[in-house]
This record gives structure tokens, sequence and C-alpha cells, in this order.
């Protein structure tokens, strides 16, 4: 397994290095035949890649690019973590940041217009 097999929340663990040996370009049929089973970690999630990626209906993936990006646009905010977090310093004075767990964080939070 690479080390560079976690991106964005998202782990592909060994299915990373199989999917970048595939020979492009790829049926998505050609693609779930062979790895459709395979799982793929976000947060406390996990997926076969066909679960995740077969909604969008490709017919072909050009390069290991492309079924990479299928799946960051699929997996949902769950691989992110902790919503809202930072590590960074406290609000400061007048400055209106939202809570982790925050109710608004599920939808936009409508701007206060002055």
């Amino acid at each position: 397994m690479t080390d560079d097999s976690r991106e964005q929340g998202v782990e592909l663990g060994d299915l990373h290095d199989d999917l970048e040996s595939v020979d492009y370009p790829i049926s998505q049929d050609a693609l779930f035949e062979k790895h459709g089973d395979r799982e793929v970690d976000f947060g406390e999630e996990t997926m076969t890649l066909e679960e995740l990626v077969g909604p969008m209906n490709e017919d072909e993936y050009e390069d290991y690019g492309a079924v990479e990006q299928a799946i960051m646009n699929m997996v949902g905010d769950e691989a992110i973590g902790r919503k809202n977090y930072s590590d960074r310093t406290p609000p400061a004075i007048g400055e209106d940041r939202q809570d982790e767990g925050a109710p608004e964080q599920e939808g936009q939070r409508e701007q206060e217009s002055f």
C-alpha cells in the first residue's frame, strides 16, 4: 500500500495501487467486474467502489485520475471528519464562527445584511 492511499478523508488502501495499474481507458462495467466489490473507507462509513460511483453511470474512465475524481465527487461530507473544526486561534472579539455541531452546519446560513 502506498503512503498516498488516503486523500481528503477517503482511504483507498490497496485499491489505490490496483486502480493505478489498470489499463485505461476502461469501461465502467469492466472496472466494476475487476474492482467493484472493493471497499472504500471514508469517515466511519464503508462502501464498495460500485455502490459509491455506480450512480454516476459513466461509460468509460480515461485514466486513474477520472476514477479518483468520481470517488471524491460521490463521497459525502462524512469524509471530512469534524465539521467546522479548527486548530487555530479562537474567534476574535466580534467574529462570528459557527461552533462544531451547530444546527446550521447542515445547510447554508443566511447572511445578515446591514
